[in-house]
């Protein structure tokens, strides 16, 4: 209980007696390996990416992640690749140890400048050369979307991306060959650490009923998923935790069911998961989840977590209560079903007891005949909200059958505009059901001034996006009309 077991660019180490509460790359530095770099500690620049093994079919993947955000309990029996591991194929013990092509792609086309952040771009190319369908579609720019640099304007890194040569089959990279063996299984962990002042302790189970047991006997434990929520307070406030409890282990969260009925997506599902698997099934996660952060931060994010932490900019919830969605809670006594609308109770409050957690995430289907998210933020990518909108439709004859109109960053929770859906109950999506939805919003929101945006600024944005909502789905909008002339 007191050690943590891992593979380390191939080689098994051991940390001993370390707090629960330490990130892999704290640790990592600590013990000298100091290509991973700390930029930002929040995930926001890349800095610090390494590539975790994952399962990926019955093989497995390199998967680029933030190591600031990454405890070094979550990767215990896990594969990490830093900078330091990125090297030829064959020099594993060279002591020249020869330049990657990725490495040597960045040399040529002149891809680092002050360097600082050359490690993380490293180590998501790394992951981006060895994708398996690259040879199909080339190079994805955004498999670097989560990596900052103040220097090069991006165009000689992006150069260095596309220039990389499509991996031949059967050739001796060590690299390629490892994908075609499984990822470790991710195992049950117990860690304690008597610490100076308190004993700090972290489980991570791997089946739902010790987590459910673990949380009836300990209900003070923090809840972590991805992490990329928790552990920038670790990061940036010096919080420390004494009793977590890890979900990433469990199977049963990992799940995506499709019925009939629902579609139901369990509570540990990635959001890169979400993203690639579901864009396609549910335009309006679809729709959101590029928006969603960066694809380092998709990469371990999931949306229990980000339901969980109820923030009232939170990305998802508007979308989710848009296609009203409902959680599974479950407790070691029982399970219940609740809808997302009523989930949020106060600032940062929930209707989650004490010893429950969430464990999936239900969309009815069929899904809303018309649905758009949108989102108001400084940068169109890899930003925090000013103010997020989820609206949906369900039409029956041309009228609308009911509406969900539902805003994030207005008010202390998420937030569906009732009297609004009402207005347009009845009536055909037109511009003079517009205007009675616009009627009802008048005054509806409180919103605070923030850095995001003063008050005014958003209750502006809760009309304007409605608006914009008609403009780009509506009959009898300028967008459509000018579509039917063109076809």
């Amino acid at each position: 209980m007191h050690t943590i077991h891992f593979t380390l660019n191939g080689r098994e180490v051991i940390a001993r007696d370390v707090d629960p509460n330490t990130t892999l790359l704290n640790w990592l530095r600590d013990q000298g390996h100091t290509g991973t770099k700390e930029g930002c500690a929040e995930g926001e620049c890349g800095a610090c990416a390494v590539a975790l093994v994952v399962k990926d079919g019955a093989g497995s993947r390199y998967l680029p992640v933030n190591s600031c955000l990454l405890l070094l309990g979550a990767v215990g029996g896990r594969e990490v690749i830093t900078v330091e591991g990125v090297r030829a194929p064959g020099t594993a013990t060279s002591l020249d140890r020869q330049p990657h092509v990725v490495q040597q792609a960045m040399i040529e086309q002149a891809g680092s400048q002050c360097g600082y952040c050359t490690p993380g771009f490293v180590v998501s190319l790394f992951a981006e050369y060895y994708r398996k369908d690259r040879a199909a579609t080339g190079f994805d720019p955004e498999s670097i979307g989560g990596n900052l640099c103040r220097c090069t304007g991006y165009r000689p890194i992006v150069d260095a991306g596309r220039s990389l040569p499509v991996l031949q089959p059967g050739s001796q990279d060590g690299f390629a060959a490892r994908l075609a063996s499984p990822a470790p299984p991710v195992e049950k962990l117990e860690l304690a650490y008597e610490g100076h002042e308190s004993e700090r302790f972290l489980f991570r189970p791997t089946e739902l009923t010790d987590a459910l047991d673990y949380l009836a006997e300990h209900p003070d434990a923090y809840l972590v998923s991805g992490g990329t929520d928790i552990v920038v307070e670790l990061n940036q406030r010096h919080r420390r935790l004494d009793r977590m409890l890890l979900l990433e282990g469990i199977e049963e969260l990992q799940q995506i069911r499709r019925g009939e009925e629902y579609l139901e997506i369990g509570a540990g599902v990635s959001l890169g998961r979400v993203e690639t698997e579901l864009s396609a099934e549910v335009p309006l996660l679809g729709e959101l989840l590029p928006l969603f952060s960066s694809r380092l931060i998709r990469a371990r994010a999931t949306l229990g977590g980000n339901l969980g932490t109820a923030s009232p900019i939170g990305d998802s919830p508007p979308a989710l209560l848009a296609l009203d969605a409902e959680l599974c809670l479950a407790s070691k006594a029982a399970t219940r079903w609740v809808p997302l609308c009523e989930f949020f109770t106060g600032y940062r409050q929930t209707l989650r007891e004490s010893g429950e957690l969430i464990t999936s995430v239900r969309i009815p289907m069929p899904q809303p005949d018309v649905a758009r998210f949108y989102k108001v933020s400084k940068r169109e990518f890899d930003d925090i909200s000013t103010v997020a909108a989820g609206f949906s439709l369900r039409t029956k004859q041309g009228l609308i059958e009911s509406a969900r109109l539902c805003y994030g960053g207005v008010a202390a929770t998420p937030v569906r505009a009732t009297a609004a859906e009402q207005a347009l109950q009845g009536q055909r999506w037109s511009k003079p059901a517009l205007e009675l939805a616009l009627a009802a919003l008048e005054h509806v929101f409180t919103p605070m001034t923030d850095q995001r945006g003063s008050a005014e600024y958003r209750r502006r944005m809760v009309t304007k996006l409605l608006e914009r909502f008609w403009f780009d789905t509506a009959p009898d909008s300028p967008a459509q009309s000018s579509s039917r002339k063109v076809g």
